[in-house]
C-alpha cells in the first residue's frame, strides 16, 4: 500500500514548524549575545571575526531568514523547499562549529537533519496534498 500525500505533507508542516522554532531559538541566542555578559563565555579573542554584539545581530538576522522560509514552507511555496534545504544545511554546520552548549547544539543538529529528511523525501506527493489536488495512489 502506497503512502498518501497527507503523510508527507505532515512532514513538510513539521519541517516548517521546526524552522520557526529553530529561528526563534537562534533569535533568543542572538539577544543573549547582545544583552547578557554572562550567557556566553565572553572571550573576544576566541572569536574569528568581530565581537559578541556583531554575532548577536547576525544570529537575529539569521533567525529572521529561518522564520521567513519556515513560514513559506507552511504556505506551500515551491521555492521554499530548496531555500530551506540550503538554509538548514548551513544552520547545521553553524551549530556544529559553535559548540557553546553541546547538548543543545546536538539537538538542533538532529532537528535539522530530520527537517532535511522531510524536505527531500516525497516532495511531489506532499505538494499535491497541500495544494488540494488528488494525492498519491491507493492500492
Amino acid at each position: 500500500m502506497a503512502r498518501s500525500g497527507a503523510v508527507w505533507s505532515g512532514w513538510i508542516i513539521f519541517a516548517g514548524i521546526m524552522m520557526l522554532l529553530i529561528g526563534l531559538f537562534d533569535a533568543l541566542a542572538g539577544l543573549a549575545a547582545i544583552t547578557s555578559e554572562d550567557y556566553f563565555d565572553r572571550e573576544e579573542a576566541r572569536l574569528l571575526l568581530g565581537d559578541f554584539q556583531l554575532w548577536g545581530w547576525l544570529l537575529i538576522a539569521w533567525a529572521v531568514v529561518l522564520v521567513a522560509v519556515g513560514a513559506a514552507l507552511l504556505r506551500g511555496r515551491e521555492w521554499s523547499r530548496w531555500a530551506a534545504v540550503v538554509i538548514v544545511a548551513i544552520n547545521i554546520f553553524g551549530h556544529a562549529a559553535f559548540m557553546a552548549f553541546p547538548v543543545w547544539n546536538v539537538l538542533v543538529i538532529v532537528a535539522g537533519a530530520v527537517v532535511l529528511y522531510a524536505l527531500t523525501v516525497r516532495w511531489d506527493d506532499a505538494q499535491r496534498d497541500m495544494s488540494g489536488t488528488v494525492g498519491g495512489s491507493r492500492e
